[in-house]
Parts: C-alpha cells; structure tokens; sequence
C-alpha cells in the first residue's frame, strides 16, 4: 500500500479538504508538512461545515493528525480553532493531534509586520494573509526564530530574544514601531506554552514507527504548486515550498516515503489576491464561475479571480511535483455552459510558448491561446460513476488528460465527499 501525498496543482483553493477528508477515511496518519494558518480547508461531513487553516483535516474524523516540522506555528490560533472544533463536537487531543518540537513559532510581532509591509508596498502589495507566515519563515531561515520545544525552556529565551529583538526592532523603527515588549512576549508565551506543550512529541520518530507498521500515512499539502516559492508566480507565492517533494523534509521523513502524489486541479482556475493570472475572465463568463462555484476564500474572505481551465499551468505543477494523478473538483460548476476552454499554450510577443515564463514581465504579457469545445446542458452535480455523467464532460476530462500528461485519478462533482468518481485507488499503488 503507498502513501499518498495531496498538493495543489494550481493557486490553492483547488478543494484539497474534500479530497483530503475522503481519503483520511482510509489513512492510519494524517500530516500537514508546511505552511501555517494562511491555509483553509473546508470540509462537509454529514452536512456539518468545517473550516480548517492550521489542523490537518484528518482531525475531524479523529485520524491521528501531525502537524510536521515544515509548518509555521501560531499557538494562539492553534487554540481558537481547537476550540471551534470542540464547540462543533471534534475532539482534540493529544491523541489525536501531535506537534513537531521543532515547528517554528510565529509570533505576535510576525503578525505586526506583516501588515506593516504589505500597507506601506503600494503597487507592489504581494496580497498575503496577514498572518505573520512570510516574517516567520524569514526567522527560521535567519537562525533566530523561536520554536514549540523553547516554550518549555522559557526561562533560557536570553541569547534567542537578543537575535530576534536585534532583528526586528531595527524594522519596527523603520515603519515608526516601538521596539519588542520583551517582558510582554515572554508572559504570552507562559500563558499558551500549556495548552500547546501536551501535544508537543518528536513527530519523526511517531511517523518513522508508523511507517515501520505498515500504517498507511497521508501528506496534506496546503496552498498549490504555483504558489510555490522556487517554482511558482514569483513574488506572488507564498513562503515555503508547496511541492509534494517537500512531504519529505517537512515531516521529518525520507524521499522514499511518499508513494503517490495526487494533484488536486480545479475544473477551471481561480485565484485570490494579486499575481499573474493569463485565463482570467474579467467579464460575465467569470462572474458565472465565481457565483456557481462559490468563490470566496476560506482563510479571508476574499472574491477569488476565475478563468478557463489552463493546462499549460497544471502540466509545469504534475512535472515539478512528480504527480502521479490528478483530482479534477468542482465539474458541476461548468454544468450549463454552451461552450468550455482550455488553454493549451501563451503568444508572447512573436513568440509561441508551451509553459510559463519565470519573469514577472514576461507572465504579465502572455497571451492565452485557446481551445474549445462543447459544452454539455446536464447535470455533473452528484455523480459517483462515469456513467452518470454526460459524454460531453467525459470528452472534456479526457482532453485535459492529453494537455496536462497526466491521468485522473478522482472526479469531485459536489461538495459532499461522497460524490466523488474514482477511477483509480492513490492508496492501491
């Protein structure tokens, strides 16, 4: 039996915590290896919402969930949204949750200057979540960040806050801040560091054991491939890489743990904030998909762009993270549509080119070169087999096998996570 990887294939927001949730049913172990809060998975279970951003999804069926070393940890929004899990009946605990000692911590400060940063940018605003994601992952790299296993050695914090304070008062001065509360940190941190401290374990040696067993362990990725900090939008990424190759070093495990890697891939494309974006449909037709599909962000709230399908986008995320198959969500929203495109390739300039462009410039030019094909008048919502959907779509996801390189492994026609069609098992491989 493999293990099996979930990443997104193209700006997050692509249905991973349906997938996730479908597939955590049959995981012994689920794992979060990077990120933090900035992620939102939202899953429908017995008609019951649950928004996740820190916790893997694995936690609302009592999987044992792991949060890996990869990820960047706020211990206050840990606690507020265990807490909403609890008032919705999930049961959190340490039994069910387990920490890496290592998880960078981010604090309150990393929140401050996230804000400070992205306000005073003007045109050149990243749209990130305010989160303090991007500031934490900086002090981790930095060799300065504070991490789960320090809030049990608070009162050694000394050497560490003269890194951090050196740091980062120098930026707050810049933007009219005053310097770090030191006294005010180190009480903030007394008062999480017993809720986060019980569900703090070596998560290494918890996987490595697992793995030993046989037990079948499932990777949850957060964001998307495009995301990516080496390989996607570039600046308009987020701070770690989404890569499935991540799965390893961000758990604490080989290369040689992660068997199948399943890339979640909307129907059609959307993204939230700023970035390139060359099948954005600024116009009805985009419309349509945002209010079909629903399209506001979990984690803000906000409208999320929509366009065709771009199959030059997800074949460059299935090559650079090895993706083995593909979740094709939301068909049902292209339900109705007289016609559906794809894109298949960019005119840039004189220029015909068959992937994206690493430079800014360049992505913003592009050209999408469009093909078209039928739509179809039936309903996709619901469907659990190949049978109950129209020729039409079938035509469609076939096409989009052929332009990606890529087979499909599962169809997603609903929010419910049994409408699911499954042509072939990730955990069977």
């Amino acid at each position: 039996m493999a293990n099996v990887a979930v990443i997104g294939a193209q700006w997050g927001d692509e249905g991973k915590g349906k997938i996730v949730d479908w597939l955590a049913e049959r995981a012994d172990m689920v794992v979060r290896f990077q990120g933090g809060h900035n992620a939102g998975h939202t899953l429908v279970v017995g008609g019951t919402v649950y928004k996740l951003s820190l916790l893997p999804s694995g936690i609302v069926r009592g999987t044992p969930s792991v949060v890996g070393n990869g990820v960047v940890l706020d211990p206050w929004a840990l606690k507020a949204e265990t807490e909403r899990l609890r008032e919705q009946g999930v049961s959190v605990t340490p039994d069910t949750l387990m920490i890496a000692e290592t998880c960078t911590l981010i604090l309150p400060f990393h929140r401050d200057l996230d804000g400070l940063r992205e306000d005073a940018s003007g045109a050149g605003k990243i749209g990130t979540t305010r989160r303090g994601i991007g500031p934490a992952y900086e002090d981790k790299v930095g060799r300065r960040a504070l991490r789960v296993c320090d809030l049990a050695h608070l009162d050694d914090l000394g050497p560490q806050l003269d890194r951090l304070t050196a740091h980062h008062d120098a930026l707050r001065a810049g933007f009219g801040e005053p310097p770090i509360d030191r006294e005010a940190l180190i009480a903030e941190l007394r008062e999480i560091a017993g809720f986060v401290l019980p569900y703090a374990q070596p998560v290494w040696r918890v996987l490595a054991d697992a793995r030993s067993r046989g037990k079948r362990i499932l990777f949850e990725g957060a964001q998307g491939v495009l995301l990516d900090i080496d390989h996607g939008t570039y600046p308009f990424v987020t701070s770690s890489n989404t890569i499935a190759g991540t799965a390893a070093g961000g758990s604490g495990m080989g290369p040689g743990a992660v068997g199948f890697v399943l890339g979640i891939a909307k129907a059609y494309t959307t993204r939230v904030g700023s970035g390139p974006f060359p099948t954005e449909l600024e116009n009805e037709t985009g419309e349509r998909l945002g209010v079909r599909g629903h399209e506001f962000g979990t984690v803000t709230g906000r409208k999320r762009r929509c366009g065709w399908f771009d199959s030059v986008l997800v074949r460059q995320s299935v090559a650079v993270s090895g993706v083995t198959g593909i979740a094709l969500t939301k068909l049902d929203v292209l339900d109705g549509f007289e016609e559906v495109a794809i894109c298949t390739g960019y005119r840039l300039g004189d220029q015909t080119l068959d992937y994206f462009p690493p430079h800014a410039a360049d992505q913003a030019g592009v050209e999408p070169i469009y093909e078209t094909m039928p739509g179809w008048s039936e309903s996709t919502a619901g469907a659990r087999s190949w049978a109950e959907l129209p020729a039409q779509a079938i035509k469609y996801i076939r096409r989009i096998e052929e332009l990606i390189q890529c087979p499909v492994a599962l169809v997603s026609t609903s929010p419910e996570r049994d409408d699911t069609i499954l042509v072939r098992d990730p955990f069977a491989d």
